[in-house]
């Protein structure tokens, strides 16, 4: 039988992919995410999310359908999750008071064989200005951390969003709209 398997750490891709009819396992990847200089960042987003579901895939049966995403923040420079505490205030410091792109690498894989698709999805995001004091409180309240560009839309974060033009899950973690046409299209597996 064939099974859907997210190659995800994130509880929150895991919660988005709940909400609807298909039933899936999850599968980290343990792949270590690499940044190659002048690449873009859509290729570095979809290479990554690529990898990722070639990793798991590889341990799985044929047939098997392997969903991997990549999400990666980006003003100028890609900036991916924060290192420590200077590093999270030197992100939000760079996105307060100004727009930045979400871009999501999307890769949906069927396990030995050569069906696979690699997408992305780009969300434009409006940060409101910050002062540094709030921006120290947002830092200490934990959200921060594993979520790059230093922030959680979905969480505490969304006081500090103005607001988003685009894809809100892709802000997230899981563009919805983009893997639901890949899924029916390309594997014919309905959403709902």
């Amino acid at each position: 039988m064939q099974r859907i398997i997210l190659a995800s750490a994130s509880p929150r891709r895991g919660e988005i992919l709940q909400n609807f009819n298909i039933s899936f396992e999850i599968m980290p990847s343990g792949i270590v995410e690499k940044i190659h200089a002048g690449e873009e960042a859509e290729q570095i987003a979809m290479a990554l999310a690529f990898e990722k579901a070639m990793d798991i895939a590889n341990q799985c049966k044929e047939g098997d359908i392997v969903i991997a995403a990549d999400t990666v923040v980006v003003k100028g420079d890609i900036l991916g999750k924060p290192q420590n505490y200077d590093d999270a205030f030197r992100m939000l410091k760079l996105l307060e008071n100004d727009i930045h792109d979400v871009i999501t690498g999307l890769a949906v894989v069927q396990a030995h064989t050569f069906n696979r698709i690699v997408a992305y999805e780009k969300t434009k995001v409006k940060m409101k200005p910050l002062t540094d004091e709030k921006i120290n409180r947002y830092i200490e309240s934990g959200e921060v951390w594993d979520k790059a560009g230093a922030y959680a839309i979905q969480g505490k974060g969304a006081a500090i969003i103005e607001w988003i033009e685009g894809d809100y899950f892709n802000v997230v973690g899981l563009p919805v709209n983009k893997l639901e046409s890949i899924l029916s299209k390309k594997f014919g597996i309905e959403l709902i």
